[in-house]
């Protein structure tokens, strides 16, 4: 097996300089760290020289006027009090953690019953010839719900398949590759990456103050991410076979030329086809038993995921202008344990039926299992969680979002240009710094307040930047799983490098970008819902003189 770390010291131009500069930036962990560091500093500053802003909404009773926020420096007494007293209140109370930690221990057992393989194994192989090239892709772009398992299983077994039907399977690597990595944020509905931003985005609102009422909805980008989905599937489509398989050439090594007999990573399932038909059989049994449960927690009587008094004034008349989104709250809320559940079941259902979980021990050591993988996001979780609370503490988030709307509002731009710009720098910063959640916590609390006081909706702001935070994944040679894929190629074409790797993904990056550019942008103009009770446009719930 060629050594992917070597290969890739040989590469140059923008991308070696990418790759040399971003292997001299530190573990996210520190980057927050180093911040927080630089945080304090400039509170301190802030706060000697009087920095300030007008609240947008609230107002000062003593004035009338609107309420003056002032920098506060993190040194004064009362927040290095606040650090050491709540830092355990601080760590446990960060919105992402419990949505995270909870679907992850469902997803857990999904991925180690074999469930999450043998689904995506299944679909894949029974595509037609004519139709690998779309199912590979759609499937790759459902399969981030199963986390490493699309990368583990999906893009090996893809050049299996693409080399059985005497295609190139360089093709097949990459059509697999864009889907689950490219198209991260597509899928046809929410999981876990959206408990994950959601989180995020709901911290960062929280901070800034603008909306005391907001929750977090991880059905909020539902709509969106659809699109995403069928948007990005001609598109990968296309590159495959018109872009990337042409350029390859015709593949005359045979269906198993590269690959060792006795490696069976490319195809990792572990038992047959009979165990695992019966074992997905029993896994839709049981997410039809999810569904069915949360159906009749909305229908029967009683429904307890419907707030039927939502719309009921005091003196029990109807709100007139009340939303039937209003009423399902509790429903949009209930779906992080919904997900939870779902995986779970499907998960213990396909394990028992075919045979890789024996009995409840086996399913707790699972579960248990998920939660040793979430070691680093914990410890990245910490960091994340300190430095957006200290920049609540500082006020320099909300400042600095207020300043920044003012200065984008002079220049004019239209908002859905804003948008646009958004996806591209997020793109840009993909290119250093990979982990989706510590970007998103880098940016999301100037970006989602910023947002707000343009009228663009935390939701929209969101979507703008998982839009840019896949797109370049695949070009980067930072990404975690690039080296892995880049072994993957190198069992059908030995001297296949990393730029060789880059060069075949970087027309599926821009076009995932572009489009994924114009989708949002046409979306803002639209107005088009987000997800269920998710607009994109925002207004502030009031307005200071």
């Amino acid at each position: 097996m060629a050594d992917a770390t070597a290969t890739g010291s040989k590469q140059t131009g923008i991308l070696g300089w990418v790759e040399r500069t971003g292997n001299k930036l530190p573990d996210p962990v520190f980057i927050f760290f180093y911040l927080i560091i630089a945080l304090v500093v400039v509170s301190v500053i802030a706060g000697l020289t009087g920095v300030s802003a007008l609240h947008p909404t609230a107002v000062d009773e003593s004035t009338g006027g609107a309420l003056v926020i002032e920098a506060v420096s993190l040194l004064s007494p009362e927040n290095i009090q606040r650090l050491w007293v709540e830092m355990p209140a601080t760590f446990t109370h960060f919105h992402p953690l419990g949505y995270v930690l909870v679907v992850m221990l469902g997803a857990g057992v999904a991925e180690r019953s074999g469930f999450f393989a043998a689904g995506m194994s299944k679909a894949v192989k029974a595509a037609p010839t004519s139709l690998l090239t779309p199912v590979v892709a759609l499937v790759a772009m459902l399969g981030n719900h199963a986390a490493d398992a699309g990368y583990v299983v999906l893009i090996p077994l893809a050049g299996i398949l693409f080399a059985a039907a005497g295609r190139h399977p360089l093709a097949g690597i990459a059509a697999a590759f864009a889907g689950v990595s490219g198209g991260f944020s597509a899928n046809i509905s929410p999981g876990q990456l959206d408990a994950l931003l959601f989180g995020i985005t709901e911290e960062a609102v929280g901070a800034s103050a603008l909306a005391p009422a907001w929750t977090a909805n991880i059905a909020g980008n539902w709509y969106f991410i659809s699109a995403m989905t069928f948007v990005f599937l001609p598109i990968i489509w296309y590159v495959t076979d018109n872009v990337i398989e042409p350029r390859l050439g015709p593949w005359k090594g045979g269906a198993t030329a590269g690959v060792d007999a006795t490696d069976t990573s490319p195809d990792p399932t572990e038992h047959d086809d009979a165990a695992a038909s019966k074992g997905l059989r029993a896994a839709g049994l049981a997410a039809l038993g999810v569904v069915a449960l949360w159906l009749i927690m909305v229908f029967a009587p009683g429904t307890p995921l419907v707030n039927e008094a939502a719309c009921i004034a005091e003196d029990g008349s109807a709100i007139a202008d009340c939303s039937i989104h209003t009423e399902l709250a509790p429903l949009y809320q209930s779906l992080v344990a919904a997900f939870f559940l779902l995986f779970l079941l499907t998960g213990w259902a396909y394990g028992r039926a075919a045979g890789t979980i024996k009995d409840h021990r086996d399913l707790v050591n699972m579960m248990a299992e998920s939660m040793k993988d979430m070691g680093y996001y914990l410890v990245l979780a910490f960091a994340a969680a300190h430095f957006v609370a200290m920049f609540g503490w500082s006020n320099l988030g909300l400042i600095t979002a207020v300043h920044g709307a003012a200065g984008i509002e002079s220049t004019g731009l239209p908002l859905p240009l804003v948008l646009g710009l958004m996806v591209l720098f997020a793109a840009l910063l993909n290119l250093f710094v990979g982990s989706a959640s510590a970007k998103w916590a880098l940016l999301a609390p100037i970006l989602v307040p910023m947002l707000m006081l343009l009228g663009i909706s935390p939701e929209g702001a969101t979507a703008a930047y998982r839009v840019g935070d896949s797109a370049t994944n695949i070009i980067t040679p930072l990404m975690v799983y690039f080296p892995l894929i880049l072994v993957f190629a190198q069992r059908w074409q030995k001297d296949f490098g990393l730029g060789s790797l880059t060069a075949m993904m970087l027309p599926y990056s821009v076009w995932l970008l572009i489009s994924g550019t114009v989708l949002i942008v046409v979306w803002f103009y639209l107005g088009i819902p987000l997800g269920p009770d998710a607009p994109v446009g925002y207004a502030l719930p009031g307005n200071a003189g």
